[in-house]
């Protein structure tokens, strides 16, 4: 393969992917209707050309059957005043126009077969207009919706990776942090509540004790006639020592100085 044709099979994928991008189906919908639409037109004035022709030949047919025709009388005239010559000549007219007549008697059935072909065309190239014309809306919408889809998936694709989606993932979780700090603060403070409670509890069994107590004790003095008292020291045996037991005393004294 030569050089030349290899750079230029490059440059034409090249160009037809560049054109296979640029390809927009509503643009393109709406050139090939009016691309179809001018071919309708020139159809329509081809037929129209073509019935005209066939007018105009129909025409000249006409006029030289009626030709044809009328130098036949005129032969028959010259035959029947004895102009043999005369009428010779006016045969040859007559054979003159006949042969024009048949040749454009065989023109105008071709034009006849060929308008009723267009015609046929004409036809059904109207119905694929009519036709195109219905479907170019409804690919038109449906276009805008594959577009619409394919921007939607573009788009949430690109939530997963962008910053903005990661910084929100990231907001989210610290307000549930934030809220699970709060949860145990709450907890915490309930829990250091029910103890206070508990304390005041168990402080209000002290308290109900020691008031009973001090009622108890200022109560003593009222009531010690009706209590046992404690045998008193005689006083006479206080102060009365015994002269052994202040011998006994000094003694021991001695012996812890000594040592």
């Amino acid at each position: 393969m030569g050089l030349f044709d290899r750079i230029s099979r490059v440059v034409k994928s090249n160009l037809n992917d560049l054109v296979s991008k640029a390809e927009d189906p509503e643009k393109i919908l709406e050139q090939a209707l009016l691309e179809m639409q001018e071919d309708l037109i020139q159809l329509r004035q081809g037929v129209a050309q073509a019935i005209a022709a066939q007018k105009r030949t129909e025409q000249q047919y006409k006029q030289n059957q009626n030709e044809s025709e009328r130098w036949d009388r005129n032969a028959r005239l010259a035959l029947q005043k004895g102009d043999e010559n005369l009428a010779r000549q006016a045969l040859e007219r007559k054979k003159t126009y006949l042969e024009t007549a048949n040749t454009l008697k065989a023109t105008l059935d071709g034009q006849v077969t060929q308008i009723d072909t267009l015609k046929r065309n004409l036809i059904a190239l109207e119905s694929k207009i009519s036709e195109a014309k219905t479907k170019k809306d409804m690919l038109k919408a449906r276009s805008s919706a594959a577009k619409a889809q394919e921007q939607l998936q573009g788009t949430v694709g690109r939530l997963g990776t962008s910053s903005a989606m990661a910084a929100f993932e990231r907001m989210e979780e610290k307000v549930m942090m934030q809220e699970a700090r709060a949860q145990a603060v709450g907890e915490l403070a309930g829990n250091d509540l029910e103890s206070q409670f508990a304390a005041l509890e168990a402080g209000s069994d002290v308290d109900d004790e020691l008031a009973a107590l001090k009622a108890q004790m200022s109560l003593g003095p009222a009531t010690s006639s009706n209590q046992p008292s404690l045998p008193q020291a005689n006083e006479q045996s206080t102060a009365a020592k015994s002269p052994v037991v202040d011998a006994e005393l000094e003694d021991l004294k001695k012996q812890l100085d000594q040592l």
